[in-house]
């Protein structure tokens, strides 16, 4: 958990033919924990590209996590898992994974963080704090939901939705630590440069 707790910058990105040079590029730059977040394609798709990138982590000592199941994670050697609120439920990632896992929970509303903050997980995520393609159909929460989340609790609070170096020193004077970021990364023609420039901003934020 200490550990976690001083990671703050948090790529979600889905299945990429060029995963081989992007991970390593973006894992250069400064991210420092990295989530395979893919809904649409089958598991076995899913499974051979986190074991791509398990090893690609290990050797930048970045935590691995995989959304939505638990088995899929136990499968790949994963370091743990990630839920939204209609997937699988902690208590059974736990009963999966174990108890040294990383078990991470979506979160959008005051009443789902209070219930998180009763189940076993390592971390939550907060948001999106704007609308975000990557959640279609969900609206943001604004800044305050996460600002809110984070003063309750020591736990490391995820702020997801839109994160990139033009907001993330504002979070950050916010009482925000950990962002998630998804299209600032994903969608860069230089993702090394973007990690590193938004790595950059980050610290410099968080030192002050």
């Amino acid at each position: 958990m200490e550990d976690l707790a001083r990671r703050s910058l948090y790529l979600c990105v889905g299945v990429r033919d060029d995963m081989d040079v992007f991970l390593p590029a973006v894992l250069r730059g400064g991210v420092d924990l990295v989530q395979l977040r893919e809904k649409q394609l089958p598991d076995e798709v899913r499974l051979d590209q986190a074991r791509l990138m398990i090893p690609i982590c290990r050797d930048f000592g970045v935590p691995f996590i995989m959304n939505d199941s638990a088995e899929l994670a136990l499968a790949a050697g994963a370091d743990g898992v990630h839920v939204g609120q209609d997937d699988a439920t902690v208590q059974h990632c736990r009963e999966v994974l174990g108890d040294e896992a990383i078990v991470g929970l979506s979160t959008h509303a005051d009443e789902e963080f209070d219930a998180g903050l009763l189940e076993p997980v390592s971390y939550l995520s907060a948001g999106p704090i704007v609308e975000t393609p990557t959640k279609p159909g969900r609206a943001g929460t604004g800044v305050d939901y996460p600002t809110r989340a984070q003063s309750r609790t020591t736990m490391p609070v995820f702020v997801t939705g839109g994160v990139s170096d033009r907001n993330v020193t504002r979070l950050v004077e916010l009482g925000l630590r950990h962002f998630v970021v998804v299209r600032h990364l994903t969608e860069s023609s230089a993702p090394e440069e973007s990690a590193r420039e938004l790595r950059r901003v980050l610290d410099t934020a968080l030192e002050h």
